[in-house]
């Protein structure tokens, strides 16, 4: 098909050509004396991202799933005791891994639509006299419910039960794209990966760590292997690695963030809020839900919309990618067939996402649900032409 595939997942999210053009060239000699320089530009850049100053952030060539064991496994003794909200896929799977890396691991439950309950994280901290939970995970934004949790609320619950517990915050589908405020929020752990709001390729992992967390890093008895912090945290001349260090991606990671840097925090932040709005405003206008509950907490970097009972969002999907070469995000586990996720992060403007509406729209009507044509593009074009008034 002629033209661009529109991605409009909530990751991995559409590149720059600024980071396309840097990524394009030769391997290089990573332990030359002049490489160090580009990854500690990058290293004294990224705290910023994640809302800190005192924070050091640390890259892994993987995943925001290896992050998640990385953050565990450097600061928690074997077998300690953690605190996980489960309330999206995403809450689910680090908790799984946090069990099968043999931490004891306390849930509460939460109806997938809610954010993360800071009154409940509080309320289970108090309880716990003895002081054995070492850990709260939350995620930020939980990329299958289209949820933003309030993590100054659950550092506020976590202050006023007194408790030592660390906090250990996703931000994988926030960080570059939401409000993110480390120092502030209290956050020891922030994790996030290369390929959502900092519009790389999948592959790089980042973690930026508190002052109490770094402190915690060279007494942690865990054995470690390749997520060991110490040799990296330790190193006589910052920015070599203990292993390969994914060149290309890092030479992206540059030019991303001095994208992130010319836009500006808050202009970055009212694009995705602006964005955000004008997809919910599609989704009332075509008459269908989203996934969250609660006004509030609505994420401005993917919306999840529910379809009707009896329709499947499978459908949706197909259609959007078969006629009009449109990728939507599918619904994931129990939301499987009855959600589809419309992506609104990254590198990414107020024309692109009408495209998207449009496409999308043309999909629910080819899948069979009764919605009016040109009713979903007019409500987000009147949602952006009022937001930049």
């Amino acid at each position: 098909m002629a033209g661009r595939n529109h991605l409009f997942i909530p990751g991995p999210t559409n590149l720059p050509d600024a980071v396309l053009n840097a990524m394009h060239r030769n391997m290089e000699d990573h332990r030359s004396p002049d490489f160090p320089a580009l990854v500690q530009g990058i290293l004294a850049d990224l705290p910023g991202v994640f809302g800190s100053t005192a924070g050091t952030a640390v890259l892994f060539p993987a995943s925001g799933s290896g992050i998640w064991e990385a953050a565990l496994v450097n600061t928690l003794a074997p077998g300690a005791r953690v605190l996980v909200a489960r309330k999206g896929q995403f809450s689910v799977l680090w908790a799984d891994a946090a069990q099968r890396l043999g931490y004891r691991v306390d849930t509460i439950d939460v109806e997938w639509g809610m954010p993360t309950p800071a009154d409940q994280i509080g309320e289970a901290l108090v309880r716990d006299v003895a002081h054995e939970i070492a850990a709260v995970l939350v995620v930020h934004n939980e990329t299958a419910t289209g949820v933003t949790s309030d993590i100054g609320a659950v550092r506020r619950a976590m202050d006023a039960a007194r408790h030592p517990a660390l906090l250990m915050v996703d931000g994988v589908s926030s960080v570059g794209s939401l409000e993110c405020r480390m120092d502030a929020w209290g956050v020891d752990a922030f994790v996030t990966g290369s390929q959502k709001g900092l519009m790389l390729p999948p592959g790089l992992g980042v973690l930026c760590l508190s002052p109490k967390a770094v402190a915690r890093v060279a007494a942690c008895p865990t054995p470690r292997a390749y997520f060991d912090l110490r040799p990296v945290l330790g190193a006589t001349t910052p920015g070599f690695s203990p292993y390969t260090p994914a060149i290309s991606l890092l030479h992206g990671m540059r030019a991303a963030l001095d994208l992130l840097k010319a836009e500006g925090t808050a202009a970055t932040i009212a694009r995705h809020a602006r964005l955000g709005a004008a997809t919910r405003a599609a989704v009332a206008a075509w008459g269908l839900s989203l996934c969250c509950r609660v006004p509030t907490a609505v994420s401005n970097t993917v919306t999840t919309v529910m379809v009707p009972d009896g329709a499947d969002a499978r459908a949706v999907i197909d259609f959007a990618y078969r006629r009009y070469n449109l990728s939507l995000g599918a619904g994931l586990a129990r939301l499987a067939g009855r959600a589809f996720r419309i992506g609104h992060l990254g590198d990414l403007n107020d024309l692109a996402l009408l495209a998207a509406i449009a496409g999308t729209e043309m999909a629910l009507r080819d899948a069979g649900l009764a919605v009016t044509a040109g009713s979903g593009v007019a409500a987000a074009e009147e949602s952006i032409r009022a937001a930049l008034a």
